[in-house]
């Protein structure tokens, strides 16, 4: 019998190692690249309006919002997506939606917008 708890124990250890690098999750290099590149393309967007709590910002701004809050939850961050539903798609303290505005003045909710950018980032292989 206590050669059996041993096992367990070492088998338990085993486990627990083995998923540690889970519990301390951080983008790839390869998305750390695309959710940067990301966050300059939203910097340069200088048509947009990014309304926060219904608070317009401008795209630096909007870049620099981003990129603190990148900053803050990285670690719980594996892909660009993540990125966008963290970071980028709703507010921290009210809940509310992130919105923007382009040139056509139509308000459209940031996570969608932010979404379908990504979308395009990737089939052009930028990132």
């Amino acid at each position: 019998m206590p050669d059996r708890r041993r096992c367990l124990r070492i088998a338990t250890l085993a486990l627990l190692a083995a998923m540690a690098p889970l519990a301390a999750a951080t983008p790839s290099e390869q998305e750390h690249k695309l959710i940067l590149a990301l966050i300059a393309h939203v910097q340069g967007m200088t048509t947009m309006k990014f309304l926060r709590n219904g608070e317009p910002h401008d795209a630096a701004e909007a870049a620099e919002h981003m990129q603190a809050k990148y900053k803050h939850f990285r670690e719980e961050i594996v892909t660009a997506e993540d990125f966008i539903e963290r970071c980028a798609s709703r507010s921290e303290l009210t809940g509310k939606p992130y919105m923007v505005t382009l040139a056509d003045g139509k308000a459209r909710e940031a996570r969608g917008f932010l979404m379908q950018e990504l979308r395009t980032m990737r089939q052009q292989g930028r990132g």
